[in-house]
């Protein structure tokens, strides 16, 4: 049996986009492959997949705009690289380019899928000065460029990010695998009204959702002062639930509001979902908003900035 190894960023207990895609995809493929994990040890409570070996790594004690990076554990990193047959991808933060720069030199078949535009992600997800915010734009592709130009093949969520990568000269082998949502198990309510009444919320109330990372990049404040107009315009009680966790100083504020329920991270988020009655992404930038197609496959109307897919 061949010997998988990913490298990940983001991985459980913390919930996104790409923990949430590898928990689909790891059960499915690990009766073909020997996988190891290797991702950050965030603080959390759950239980590793089984038949499948996680290697968490130590977390810098900053913070980089929303980012909390894992600390360049290169002994560690290179010990799986080498024993590994092929190098799965899924970022290019401390794990995953040093595992692109190992698995390159011991010549491994590095495969990168492209979850997110780097550029973009480290620019808006980053409260600071516009000069600082062009420096990080400029760096980040720079360093994107050379780190995926050292991949054998990238998996690309669309033709329109295959593009954007070659635009940005990153010239390695693309091929086209588009994210997916288990229809069996993001279903539409059966009755919306019990749907909100498991969750304590009222029958008659409209409640606008959003499940993600509460991050800078997804433009929060702009999906609060959207809120806060329909509540002055509609003669029922409104709420605005989000699903997720993320940086403090949003959380403390979105916590503070009233008419809002911040929830925090869930394992399972279908409940959730089934209790909206029209789901929100004001996301600055997106490839795929795994998120949005959960949403959709519960029968929930969206309404989304032109971002990723969603243009």
């Amino acid at each position: 049996m061949k010997k998988l190894l990913i490298a990940t960023e983001n991985f459980l207990p913390r919930w996104d986009g790409v923990a949430r895609f590898l928990s689909e995809v790891i059960p499915r493929v690990k009766n073909d492959f020997d996988i190891t994990v290797i991702a950050p040890d965030f603080k959390g409570n759950i239980k590793d997949p089984e038949k499948v070996k996680v290697i968490r790594i130590p977390l810098f004690s900053l913070f980089i705009g929303d980012i909390h990076p894992a600390k360049f554990k290169i002994g560690t990193i290179r010990k799986q690289c080498k024993e590994a047959d092929i190098i799965w991808i899924q970022s290019i933060g401390p794990i995953g380019g040093l595992a692109i720069l190992l698995g390159h030199f011991y010549k491994k078949p590095v495969i990168a899928y492209y979850h997110s535009i780097e550029w973009e992600l480290a620019t808006k997800s980053t409260d600071t000065k516009e000069f600082i915010k062009k420096i990080l734009h400029w760096m980040t592709k720079w360093i994107a460029r050379r780190l995926y130009n050292r991949c054998d093949i990238i998996m690309a969520p669309s033709r329109e990010v295959a593009e954007i990568l070659t635009w940005q000269k990153i010239n390695t082998k693309k091929v086209i695998v588009q994210l997916g949502v288990n229809v069996k198990r993001f279903l539409p309510p059966e009755d919306k009204i019990k749907a909100k009444e498991r969750l304590g919320i009222d029958i008659n109330t409209l409640v606008v959702g959003f499940v993600g990372r509460i991050g800078r990049e997804k433009d929060l404040k702009t999906l609060y002062r959207g809120f806060s107009r329909v509540q002055n315009k509609v003669k029922k009680k409104v709420i605005l639930l989000l699903i997720g966790k993320g940086v403090k100083e949003l959380e403390d504020l979105f916590g503070s509001k009233k008419n809002v329920k911040l929830i925090g991270s869930k394992d399972n988020v279908v409940p959730y979902l089934q209790a909206m009655d029209v789901y929100v992404l004001s996301s600055l930038t997106e490839t795929t908003s795994l998120s949005t197609m959960e949403a959709m496959s519960c029968g929930i109307p969206v309404i989304t900035t032109p971002v990723g897919l969603t243009k």
